[in-house]
């Protein structure tokens, strides 16, 4: 009788998960799929900076890998991420939207030409934009800085990890979200 029960109780709780999976149309992992949603995209002002320009950006991108760092001019750990940044932009090039995202004050208690001359002195070459209100932060779970995040081309969180990473770490996962 007990092992009848145990197979029914079994039975059950592989019915019910598939079930979830076909309610919710995601894939666990483990099963070869991702349970991630798409994160909404969220369009930042950008900054007039070396390797940037000043106008919009939409993160994740529209059908592109994206990788995004997370930073503050205030924040030490965060020049000390710059010279991997660097090297990794500079290896993955122009196959995914890459950019960095500063959550200050900028237009207020930070200006924009704060945030270049930083950018300036610690030779960041590639899109920095301001997330002001802190909406992507939020929505990316941002909890430190530098934190870096890689979103696959279906705006999914493939990677997000605060700390200091070196060039290859962030080049293993952008291209781990370029293989999905």
């Amino acid at each position: 009788m007990r092992r009848r029960h145990l197979l029914a109780g079994a039975a059950s709780a592989v019915a019910l998960g598939g079930a979830g999976v076909v309610a919710t149309g995601a894939v666990p992992d483990v099963l070869g799929g991702s349970a991630a949603e798409p994160v909404e995209p969220t369009t930042l002002k950008t900054i007039d900076a070396p390797g940037s320009r000043d106008g919009e950006v939409t993160i994740p991108a529209e059908r592109q890998v994206t990788f995004v760092d997370f930073f503050g001019t205030w924040c030490p750990p965060c020049a000390e991420q710059m010279p991997d940044l660097a090297a990794a932009h500079d290896r993955i090039g122009d196959e995914v939207l890459f950019v960095s995202v500063t959550t200050e004050d900028v237009g207020g208690a930070v200006s924009e030409s704060d945030v270049a001359e930083w950018w300036r002195e610690h030779d960041g070459d590639w899109l920095v934009a301001a997330d002001v209100t802190a909406e992507l932060a939020a929505k990316l779970d941002v909890g430190g800085y530098p934190t870096a995040v890689v979103l696959d081309a279906a705006g999914r969180v493939t990677w997000s990890d605060s700390g200091v990473h070196t060039a290859d770490r962030i080049v293993e996962e952008i291209e781990n979200a370029l293989d999905r």
